[in-house]
């Protein structure tokens, strides 16, 4: 799965010059929380509602509400984005997009086509292909368990769960206890939880969970 698959478009962008208390309502009428900053068709930055939610005139605390909200007015996007920003391609694949994220502490990515900004890629984005990976939107018997870091252990669990008939709509592995195990996250259609328990416990280390999900 690559970014260009999952992101956002067409992007709601804003300019630099733009005041932040406007930058600010026009998040909340979108209900969008970061955007590109756009100058003359080149990104220049990138602002989140953080950002100018955090913006406010230093010397606030001793300034009327009138005052306050006129130095308010003066802020403008330039003064509180994000300048040395970090972009993806269309053609980045999505864990890449994500390690990015997480490094670098961010909620969001533009996504570039050369110069040119055709569409971001955000944290909500990477929430919503989590689900479909974990098929949280399906109900089945949805199963946690540890296998050995061992060749042929994973074709053996899937051969035994299709020869029964049974379907994965579901499958996801991530590090286990210990170098020596992985633990499994998956979901099956057409069979009963017992069926699937007994099938499986003679092929993994251990079963940590296993239920009927609704959906």
């Amino acid at each position: 799965m690559l970014v260009g698959e999952r992101m956002s478009h067409p992007v709601i962008s804003i300019s630099p010059d733009m005041p932040v208390v406007d930058a600010l309502n026009l998040m909340k009428r979108e209900k969008i929380r970061r955007t590109p900053v756009i100058k003359d068709d080149r990104l220049v930055g990138i602002v989140s509602d953080k950002d100018l939610l955090n913006a406010s005139p230093s010397p606030a605390t001793s300034l009327s509400v009138w005052e306050i909200n006129y130095l308010l007015s003066k802020i403008t996007v330039h003064e509180v984005m994000t300048k040395n920003v970090l972009t993806v391609t269309e053609d980045t694949p999505i864990e890449e997009a994500a390690r990015i994220m997480v490094d670098n502490k961010i909620g969001g990515l533009p996504v570039m086509q050369e110069e040119m900004l055709v569409g971001i890629i955000t944290e909500t984005d990477l929430f919503k292909v989590f689900l479909e990976l974990m098929g949280a939107r399906k109900p089945g018997v949805r199963v946690t368990a540890y296998i050995p870091e061992q060749r042929g252990v994973l074709a053996s669990l899937t051969k035994a769960i299709a020869s029964a008939g049974g379907n994965f709509i579901a499958f996801g592995q991530f590090r286990g206890d210990d170098p020596s195990n992985w633990m499994l996250t998956f979901k099956v259609e057409g069979l009963d939880e017992q069926t699937v328990k007994d099938l499986i416990e003679p092929i993994v280390l251990r079963i940590s969970d296993i239920r009927i999900t609704p959906r």
